[in-house]
Order: structure tokens, then sequence, then C-alpha cells
């Protein structure tokens, strides 16, 4: 084959996308909950998962048990998803629910440094006929500024999650809430299936940058006047433009599934799905 085929035949045939150097991570609240922790985490790391995200635990018996089975799984606890800020949000008007808010985030750091985790998931406000755009804005800011000092005395940092919460609904206005922080402590936790209805998760993923500490990965469609999470490829994400977005960044953390749970066969089929968005098919 003389040079001029052979270029041109290559020039035909599209390059392989390089595989993301991105960590499977999965909720531990989608493993079977009929199974004891260290059959769970076991089964975890079976199908292909390498990281775990735990809610918030109360309990330190309970805490010490997952951290054991997480160890005797070698599964790496990587995130901790704060559970106190839905019901009681950091931008209320009530003192008292602000401070069982904060009361929720300082248990969630806590058993984040346990762990060995190195963020706490956060959704920093929300909005509704009580909380305006603006006092969300300046209350959870206010309180996240207090969490910083424990946030860095324990070394974990605080990843603001992106939700259907009436907050933060482009991504520029993402990464100007976390840069108002100015702190390394406070980061972005970006959510590449909550933006679909008004948004496109590779703009959030370009415009977040350096920001974006952690990713959840789900999928959502909206068709005929159906809007619904969907399993992982079969929505109107577009994965390819996402995987191309994500190596342009250099993201390098981890991506965790936040999906209903399943059995042993069902979670195999996740990680496999994961498995090629990661390389870009």
């Amino acid at each position: 084959m003389n040079r001029r085929l052979f270029v041109g035949v290559t020039a035909a045939v599209p390059l392989a996308a390089a595989k993301l150097p991105i960590r499977k991570g999965v909720l531990l609240g989608m493993l079977p909950r009929a199974m004891s922790y260290a059959e769970r985490l076991k089964l975890a790391r079976a199908v292909g998962f390498e990281e775990l995200e735990c809610p918030t635990i109360e309990s330190p018996s309970e805490a010490e048990e997952i951290k054991k089975a997480a160890a005797a799984a070698g599964l790496r606890i990587h995130s901790v998803m704060n559970q106190a800020h839905w019901k009681y949000p950091l931008s209320s008007s009530d003192p008292a629910v602000v401070a069982k808010s904060m009361e929720g985030m300082k248990t969630s750091l806590e058993n984040a440094r346990y762990w060995g985790a190195d963020a706490v998931l956060l959704v920093p406000a929300v909005v509704n006929p009580e909380t305006s755009y603006k006092d969300a804005w300046v209350r959870s800011q206010r309180q996240i500024r207090e969490l910083i000092p424990l946030a860095q005395k324990s070394k974990v940092i605080i990843a603001v999650e992106n939700v259907w919460n009436k907050f933060l609904l482009s991504p520029l206005e993402f990464a100007a809430y976390v840069d108002e922080f100015k702190s390394p402590w406070v980061r972005a936790y970006l959510d590449v299936g909550n933006m679909v209805l008004f948004g496109y998760p590779q703009d959030w993923i370009r415009a977040l940058g350096k920001r974006t500490l952690k990713l959840h990965f789900k999928d959502f469609r909206f068709q005929k006047r159906l809007a619904e999470f969907v399993p992982l490829r079969e929505g109107d994400i577009n994965w390819p433009e996402v995987h191309k977005a994500l190596a342009e960044t250099g993201y390098s953390g981890t991506a965790t599934v936040e999906l209903p749970g399943g059995d042993e066969a069902y979670l195999q089929e996740v990680s496999r799905r994961v498995d090629l968005i990661l390389s870009g098919a």
C-alpha cells in the first residue's frame, strides 16, 4: 500500500476514544439491603466498582461496621452524601432548621474523616415560596463559610451539588457560587443528569473545569411531555460528548452512579454501561 492510499484509508477510520482515568463509584443505597454490609460491599467490588458513596451515618457502631466492610472488600469510601440538607436546608430563615442542617453537615464531615473520604456532598440551598433566590445564595454561603474551618481540619472538601432545588440553574452561576468562597475546601459535585431539562452536561463540565471534584452519573429522557430518569445510555445525554468534555478538562476523579438499586445481575449491567461511557462508546 502506497503512502497516499494508506493516509486516505486511515483518515476514514475514526480513532478509538481513550478510556478516561475515572474511578467507578456506586451508592451504598443501590446495593441489596437484605445483605449484610460485608456482603453488599463485596458484591459491589465483584461487579467492578472501585469506590463507594455512603449516606450520613449517626451511629458510631454502624459507621465502624461499614468501614471494616469496605476495607475487607477493597472498596474505598470516597464521599459522604449529606442527609440533612433537604429537610433542613441551610437557606432556611428559621434558625432552628439551620442549626439542624449544620449539625447534619458536621456529622457528615466527621463520617468522611473517619472513613478516609475526601468529600461531603451538600445540596447548598432550596429556593421555595418562603426563600428567594437571593436569600438562598446569601444564607447558604454564610453557613458554608462557617463550616470551612472544620472541613479544613478534617481534610474533607465540601462538594456542592446541582439538583432540582430551583438553585444554581446555569454552569456559569454554579462556577461563580463556588468561586466566591475563595477556598480550596469548597468545590463542585456535578450531576450530569440533573440539568438535561434545561442544559447540556458537556457545557457544564467545560464551564466548571477544575472546580469539579466529583461526578454523579445518571441519564434522563424528555419526550412527548414525559420526563423521566432512565437507565444509563438510554436517555437524552450525548455520552460521547460528555466523554470528550471530561477528557478536555482533565477530570480524573470518581464518577458515582446514582440509580435505583438492584441485584447482582443488575449491578453488573450498570457497571458495564459505565465502562462503555468511560471508553467513549
